[in-house]
C-alpha cells in the first residue's frame, strides 16, 4: 500500500482515530498472542504492535489515530481484526469508509403511505425516526404505552430524550440499564460520523447532563441494532413483552419505521386494555 501525505482531517475522521486509539489501549499483548515486555509505561499495545498486526505501516497507522488520512475498507477491517473488535465495533468502524459515509438529508415530513402503515399498527405501537432518532410521526399506541409526544415540547421528542431523560422512562423499561446503554451505543455510532451536525451536538449535551449517560458515552461503546423482545412494566396494564421491529424506509430516505408487536397472548391483550383505557 502507497503511503499518501497525510492531510488536515476531518472531524469524523478524529472521532475515527480517537475510537481506535480506545480499543487499543483497553488490550493488552497477552490478548493478542505478543510477549510481556518489561517496563512498559503506556496502557494497552503500543501502536506499532497494531501496525504489525494489520499487516500495515506504523506511519500509515498513527496518522489514522490522528485523523489524518482517508483508508479503504480493506485497510480498517485489518485493523479491526487487529484490535479484536466486535461485530458492532467492526460496523462502527467500516462506516467510516468515505463512500459510505455520504449523509443524506432525511425530509422532515414523513410520507403519506408511511403515516398511513404507523395508523393502521393501533393497537401496536408504532412510530417513525429521522436520522436524529427524532419522533416524526405515532400512533395511539405508542402513546398510550410510553407518552404522548404531542404533549412534549419539540426538542424533546426524541428517542434518546425519552429514555434518558423523561424519569417514568427508568420504572417503565423492566431492563433498563441494558435497554438504554444498547440505544446509547447505537446513537454514539451515528452520531459519531456527523459530529458538526447541530441537531446531533445538541442532543449530545442534553445527554451528558445525565451522570449515567456521560459515563458510558466517554468509554466510546458503540451497539448495533439487534431484534430483541423488551419488557415493560406499566402503571395500567402490568407486564408486557414487545417485540421491537425496526425497519428503513424506503419512500422515506433516512426515516425509520419502529413498531413494538406482542411477544405473547397476555401483551396483545395488555395493548388492547391500553387503548380502552384512554
Amino acid at each position: 500500500m502507497s503511503a499518501a501525505p497525510p492531510s488536515s482531517g476531518a472531524s469524523p475522521r478524529r472521532e475515527l482515530g480517537a475510537f481506535l486509539r480506545s480499543r487499543r489501549e483497553r488490550l493488552t499483548p497477552r490478548d493478542v498472542g505478543l510477549p510481556e515486555a518489561p517496563g512498559r509505561r503506556t496502557p494497552g499495545l503500543r501502536r506499532a504492535e497494531v501496525a504489525e498486526l494489520a499487516g500495515i505501516s506504523v506511519s500509515w497507522y498513527t496518522w489514522l489515530e490522528q485523523g489524518r488520512v482517508r483508508t479503504s475498507e480493506q485497510v480498517l477491517r485489518a485493523v479491526s481484526r487487529a484490535l479484536r473488535l466486535d461485530t458492532a465495533e467492526t460496523a462502527h468502524v467500516l462506516s467510516f469508509v468515505e463512500e459510505s459515509r455520504s449523509p443524506v438529508d432525511a425530509p422532515t415530513w414523513v410520507s403519506r403511505n408511511l403515516l398511513s402503515l404507523v395508523q393502521a399498527m393501533t393497537p401496536y405501537p408504532a412510530v417513525v425516526l429521522d436520522p436524529h432518532w427524532d419522533l416524526l410521526a405515532w400512533n395511539a399506541g405508542y402513546a398510550a404505552l410510553l407518552t404522548d409526544p404531542a404533549r412534549l415540547p419539540s426538542k424533546q421528542r426524541n428517542l434518546l430524550w425519552l429514555v434518558f431523560r423523561w424519569p417514568p422512562a427508568r420504572t417503565l423499561l423492566a431492563d433498563w440499564e441494558h435497554e438504554a446503554r444498547a440505544l446509547l451505543g447505537q446513537f454514539r455510532a451515528r452520531a459519531a460520523r456527523r459530529p458538526n451536525d447541530p441537531r446531533f451536538v445538541e442532543l449530545v449535551g442534553e445527554l451528558l447532563s445525565d451522570g449515567e449517560a456521560a459515563r458510558w458515552y466517554q468509554r466510546r461503546e458503540t451497539a448495533g441494532f439487534q431484534p430483541s423482545v423488551r419488557r415493560f412494566r406499566h402503571p395500567a396494564v402490568g407486564e408486557l413483552r414487545l417485540r421491537y421491529v425496526k425497519l428503513a424506509a424506503v419512500d422515506g430516505p433516512g426515516h425509520h419505521f419502529l413498531a413494538y408487536l406482542p411477544d405473547d397472548r397476555d401483551s396483545e391483550d395488555a395493548l388492547r386494555r391500553l387503548q380502552t383505557s384512554e
